[in-house]
């Protein structure tokens, strides 16, 4: 038995040895071939042996990409351990990926979870750019995402506003803190599922909760995989056991939705998180300016009036709530790096951008560009009337990427198909809470706008006040 534990240990000795000089030689290879190539590269980072700019990237990515940025220019090449891309942080570089050199950058890459992956080759957001990502994108748009379709689904988003806005008044009624982060999630998915399966996802057996759960996660383990990458050829051996633990909580995922989808006759669900964490950060903000949260309700009071809650069809009358939610995603998009996989060897801005190469488009760096954008840390919806100086263009309202300096849903093909879903979502949520309620801070003046690592850049912490009833709608 003594023996045979120390032949494993020898053996894993020598593979890691021998890993480690092979990562070693190729670092001085690729650092000697750089400085002779004729090519010109994108720059990086002083890099160390084996983890590369590992000791240069703290737990929110985009910030510190966006850092690296400001020091090594808009196209650069980072390397974490084993795993290596190029980082896109310039409204002029994004453009050349999203628009001159779209069909060359239309797929995404997988990372180290895809192993675990219980539905890997049958995905959507992930799938390969060509003939089953184009029919999947169809049936999304045709079936659930179309004009028409969203307009049929228009009382079910309104009913759950309404049971929205019901929790917020039972947390007044009963003098205790609202958790919004979980109100929203449960707001959004609601409005989901009824939308594809035409029930809530919120039934006594607390199936909402439980998939709630589950996705977060997967969201969690898929993340810590991933970090995988990194190791290279080690991330087989998952050394840390999450690998198993992401398949064995997608086995119970995949029961669950298997169980619903019987019950309902349904094709599937798809998830709307994201736009739960958006709703946050727009509370989050209006809560930490006052005047902005008065200059919207005064708007909402004008147009609207007291005796009934914001619907959808006001939305086109309030400029000012419009501008709130596109202000928010400036700050903290959904999704503030868009990933892409270069097909084929080209020139991007001057650089090689060899076929396979990951490629990271910082749009939380883009869309915070002083450069671009005035006081662009500061929280200011003004900028996005009609009246502002910004000069924004009509096509940055529209959400449709071809203005590269704001990206909140990606760009082109590849860009969020439920953009709209979820703008309508997210006016008629935050524009009911502010009209109807005042918010205070359970700790403290102001809200922790502090940004978490997670994939969605949700908060740090989740967003709990305590609201106070300004009329009693129902």
């Amino acid at each position: 038995m003594d023996l045979q534990l120390s032949t494993n240990l020898l053996l894993i000795t020598s593979f890691v040895f021998a890993f480690m000089l092979n990562a070693f030689f190729k670092w001085f290879s690729s650092k000697k071939q750089s400085s002779t190539a004729a090519t010109k590269l994108p720059q990086s980072p002083s890099a160390l042996p084996l983890i590369g700019h590992l000791h240069l990237i703290g737990k929110v990515l985009p910030v510190s990409f966006q850092s690296l940025a400001r020091k090594h220019g808009p196209l650069m090449e980072i390397r974490l351990g084993a795993s290596k891309c190029v980082v896109v942080s310039s409204s002029s570089v994004a453009r050349e990926i999203f628009k001159d050199q779209e069909l060359n950058f239309s797929s995404r890459p997988e990372f180290g979870s895809a192993e675990y992956f219980k539905y890997r080759g049958s995905r959507f957001v992930l799938a390969q750019y060509g003939d089953y990502w184009r029919f999947m994108k169809k049936l999304c748009m045709t079936k659930l995402l179309a004009v028409p379709q969203l307009e049929k689904f228009a009382d079910i988003r309104e009913e759950e506003k309404l049971k929205l806005v019901e929790s917020v008044a039972k947390c007044c009624g009963e003098g205790v803190h609202c958790d919004l982060s979980s109100l929203f999630v449960s707001y959004t998915n609601n409005i989901i599922c009824r939308m594809a399966m035409s029930t809530r996802c919120s039934g006594t057996d607390n199936e909402a909760e439980e998939i709630r759960k589950l996705v977060k996660t997967c969201l969690e383990l898929a993340g810590k995989v991933s970090v995988g990458d990194v190791l290279g050829p080690l991330k087989v051996l998952d050394f840390s056991g999450n690998g198993k633990k992401l398949v064995a909580v997608m086995e119970k995922y995949d029961l669950l939705v298997e169980k619903i989808m019987k019950e309902r006759e349904a094709m599937g669900m798809k998830k709307e998180d994201t736009s739960a964490a958006a709703m946050q950060w727009a509370m989050g903000e209006l809560i930490n300016n006052p005047q902005a949260f008065n200059k919207l309700r005064e708007e909402i009071n004008t147009i609207v009036g007291s005796k009934r809650l914001v619907k959808e069809s006001d939305v086109p009358n309030l400029p000012y709530l419009r501008a709130v939610l596109r202000e928010t995603l400036r700050l903290h998009p959904s999704a503030p790096l868009i990933i892409r996989e270069c097909a084929a060897d080209c020139q991007v801005n001057g650089c090689l951008i060899k076929s396979k190469t990951r490629v990271l488009v910082n749009v939380y760096a883009i869309m915070r560009d002083p450069e671009l954008w005035n006081e662009a840390e500061q929280f200011i919806p003004e900028r996005f009337l009609e009246s502002s100086q910004e000069k924004i263009g009509e096509h940055q309202m529209e959400f449709k990427g071809q203005n590269f300096r704001y990206l909140p849903f990606g760009s082109g093909r590849r860009g969020c198909p439920g953009a709209s879903l979820a703008m309508n979502v997210m006016h008629a949520g935050v524009g009911s809470l502010v009209q109807r309620f005042d918010w205070k801070c359970v700790d403290g003046e102001k809200v922790d706008l502090s940004q978490g690592s997670g994939f969605a850049a949700e908060m740090a912490r989740p967003l709990v006040c305590n609201p106070v009833d300004c009329f009693n709608t129902f």
